[in-house]
């Protein structure tokens, strides 16, 4: 299972990449930058609280984990 501070790191560092992208997008379609940052923003939290629930959800669910056993040796 991943650390929380992995998680929040991992979805920060996703969150960022996102934003910047979205923040493009918005602006190609709105031609301005205070629009564009203002759809990213919202989109960025939105993205990163939803990420993080995901993320811990799944650290949960040992469904597809390889497991490596311990010989005992």
């Amino acid at each position: 299972m991943d650390s929380k501070i992995r998680l929040f790191t991992k979805a920060a560092t996703w969150q960022a990449a996102g934003f910047f992208s979205m923040m493009l997008i918005g602006f190609l379609f709105t031609g301005s930058f205070a629009a564009s940052g203002g759809i990213a923003f919202v989109g960025a939290v939105t993205g990163f609280a939803c990420y993080l629930v995901h993320e811990m959800a799944w650290s949960r669910i040992s469904w597809g984990r390889d497991i490596v056993r311990s010989s005992g040796k």
